[in-house]
């Protein structure tokens, strides 16, 4: 199976444009002209000629089919070597640009139209990909060229490895009769996967508040009003003929307004209806779990493994279930006392909020007691905070970032006439002063209708070597949804913003600045255990003073960021980190225990996930809840959550070894980069790693673990 043929939100390349700086004052978004702006003849979508108009689509994935189908014939004839590679990453990369252009352009572009024929191009392809991935004149060719030892490169070595285990995971070495069944079996999981994720879409639940005075004044335009006969006085009634009404607000229980809900609203009765209701919606979706975990568990089995997170473990550097299990429980045990110190102190604050003795901390009280007290402790105003941090002075940001670190400079281009899916999006190239373009990043920053709603790195093509004096140019796309225009000059960001920009940036620079020979193993297609880590890294530098200093200005006076709110922004951070972290681990373990090994009894996912929870956090579990049927990340990485905590560490270990001393130094960047981010996948992640951190990766029952102590002695552990 072509594993980088699966839609990735990740990396790129299209044509070098003539550069034109830009500075402070010509930021990346000067004025909507300026993302406008036009070159050269006229070209399609992302610079594809063949996407000049919705339909094109169709056309993108015929000529991906007839080529592809050219090259596996070409395959077929080949004697073992090297060019198997090459022919194979080829159909790779053509694939992958069908199927990246329609991962980008089904959720962002703005015209529906596109967005449909950008759908079913993406089925259409994914439908071929079945026959590429059951080919078994491919499979043949690449075991050969595996065997006879004729691959002169270590990435080639590896990526005929990974392209024959991939076809096995595919099934393509089994009798007729269970590939049948391993096709059938990964088929209903995506659609079981599709289902959890509409569920959750389709049903988030609602709460009806009485009266309206329960909800925040500056909260209620965000809900919808509601009323009910009454029979006694109120001051919120309203007369309709002889009917006396009382106002109230029906709220949705979805994560981010229930989330909401849980800081802002005083009324812990509100906030307990509305967590119960948040962490019991949808129901549907027990069943379809049920089912997830059996198909998983019944490929898993086919495939010769014990359980589906064995099978997907298996080729990550934890390499077993058990590896990764033994890293949470430790992390579990360090972080237990932290936390219960956390809860306590929690407690007794809502006691003498409230001046009762013998109050309990319930789940639902969390949130609104912690930002409480962080706000009393440390004095910060999200608006104070924002005024630090318009959007142009945050990618200005960035702009420092790379010219310190790497040398090298974010120039804007103009776009040919066709190329941009909307005028707010501007196309950036990553130059360097000897070696030249490296890549090209599109910024589509700002929120609007029918856009994806996160902040994502999606992909266009992948780097690769295209021959002997060629290089195919990455290219990706930053995806946010900040409030404004580019036409706004008041385009603020809160700190949480900022933190999230840098960790998608960090994405974006792994796609940039690596030079891999096959975009199979370009920027961050890597195994799953270190993907998030330079995410994870460059959030790092969202915090730290020297570098927001650079660029953290007022909107008013332009003064710098003050060292001292720095501080205290850091300090409320730490506060309670240690809450924060258990609750990962948590996810982390109620993951890896849905997709473990299974008894012949139906597993009771909700009471399983409840002794987690009793076990591993300082925190009731409240019945009747399943907060798990909302948790989507058991879909996209199923046995592979604990990876993000693998990154944290990771990352902890490289920013406090490397990075801290001076974040901002040109042998800080050339670290990062030539021991890191060059490679992408291309080389062996334990030996990646081991080069550039020695201690910070330990070996453990046949796998690897990352060294946690620079992230406990970071959260006082």
């Amino acid at each position: 199976m072509f594993s980088a043929l699966k839609p990735r939100r990740w990396a790129a390349c299209l044509f070098v444009y003539p550069s034109r700086a830009f500075s402070a004052s010509n930021s990346f978004y000067a004025s909507s002209m300026a993302a406008a702006e036009t070159v050269g003849a006229e070209t399609g979508l992302y610079g594809f000629d063949v996407l000049k108009t919705p339909k094109g689509f169709r056309r993108f994935v015929d000529e991906a089919i007839q080529k592809s189908g050219e090259l596996v014939t070409y395959i077929s004839r080949l004697p073992p070597s090297m060019e198997i590679i090459r022919a194979m990453d080829e159909i790779s990369d053509t694939v992958c640009s069908v199927i990246d252009s329609a991962e980008l352009c089904r959720n962002t572009h703005p015209d529906r139209e596109y967005v449909e024929e950008a759908n079913k191009a993406s089925m259409r392809i994914n439908e071929y990909l079945h026959f590429l991935n059951t080919n078994g004149s491919l499979y043949t060719a690449i075991v050969k060229a595996e065997s006879e030892r004729v691959l002169h490169t270590e990435e080639a070595q590896r990526a005929a490895h990974a392209l024959r285990v991939d076809f096995e995971n595919g099934g393509i070495h089994l009798s007729d009769d269970k590939l049948q069944r391993v096709n059938q079996l990964n088929v209903e999981i995506a659609r079981l996967g599709n289902k959890f994720n509409e569920n959750i879409m389709f049903d988030p639940g609602f709460v009806d508040i009485f009266p309206a005075s329960r909800i925040p004044k500056n909260m209620q335009y965000h809900f919808d009003a509601i009323y009910r006969p009454i029979s006694t006085a109120s001051n919120e009634i309203s007369k309709v003929g002889d009917t006396r009404r009382e106002k109230g607000y029906k709220i949705p229980t979805d994560s981010s307004t229930l989330s909401s809900i849980l800081k802002w609203v005083s009324d812990a009765e509100v906030r307990k209806q509305a967590y119960i209701k948040g962490n019991s919606t949808p129901r549907a979706n027990l069943i379809v779990l049920d089912k997830l975990i059996g198909a998983r568990h019944e490929l898993a089995q086919i495939m010769g493994c014990k359980s589906y997170a064995e099978f997907a473990i298996r080729p990550n550097m934890a390499a077993s279930p058990d590896v990764a299990m033994s890293f949470l429980l430790n992390l579990s045990k360090s972080v237990r006392c932290k936390a219960d110190e956390e809860f306590n102190i929690i407690r007794e604050f809502k006691r003498q909020y409230l001046n009762q003795r013998g109050a309990d901390l319930e789940p639902w009280d969390e949130t609104f007691f912690t930002g409480m007290m962080k706000s009393s402790a440390y004095g910060l105003e999200s608006s104070v905070l924002s005024s630090y941090f318009s959007l142009s002075g945050c990618l200005e940001g960035l702009k420092v970032l790379v010219q310190a670190l790497f040398g090298a400079t974010f120039y804007q281009v103009p776009m040919s006439s066709g190329e941009s899916w909307h005028p707010d999006v501007v196309k950036l190239s990553l130059h360097h002063r000897q070696e030249g373009d490296l890549g090209f990043l599109y910024l589509d920053l700002y929120s609007r209708k029918g856009k994806y709603p996160g902040c994502a790195h999606f992909a266009v093509r992948g780097g690769r070597r295209a021959s002997e004096t060629e290089y195919q140019l990455p290219v990706v796309a930053l995806v946010c949804n900040f409030v404004g225009s580019p036409l706004s000059s008041t385009s603020r960001l809160n700190h949480f913003d900022v933190e999230t920009l840098f960790h998608e940036f960090g994405h974006a620079l792994h796609s940039l600045l690596s030079r891999t020979d096959y975009q199979h193993f370009s920027g961050t297609r890597v195994v799953l255990d270190i993907a998030e880590i330079p995410s994870n890294l460059f959030e790092y530098y969202a915090w730290d003073y020297r570098v927001l200093k650079t660029f953290a200005r007022h909107e008013t006076t332009g003064d710098a960021i003050p060292e001292k709110l720095v501080k205290a922004m850091n300090d409320s951070r730490k506060r309670f980190s240690a809450t924060e972290l258990q609750r990962q681990i948590f996810y982390s373990l109620i993951d890896l225990k849905l997709f473990g090994a299974q008894n012949n009894d139906s597993m009771d996912t909700v009471s399983m996930v409840a002794d987690l929870k009793l076990q591993h956090t300082s925190w009731n579990h409240v019945e009747g809840t399943h907060w798990h049927t909302r948790f989507s990340h058991l879909i996209n990485y199923g046995a592979g959550y604990y990876s993000y905590l693998y990154a944290r560490c990771f990352a902890a270990t490289i920013w406090w070894d490397t990075c801290h001393e001076d974040p901002l130094s040109p042998d800080t960047g050339t670290a990062l980069r030539e021991k890191f981010l060059k490679h992408g996948g291309a080389k062996d992640p334990v030996n990646l790693l081991k080069d550039f951190i020695g201690d910070g990766i330990l070996s453990c029952n046949g796998g690897s673990i990352p060294d946690a102590s620079s992230l406990c002695r970071e959260m006082d552990l």
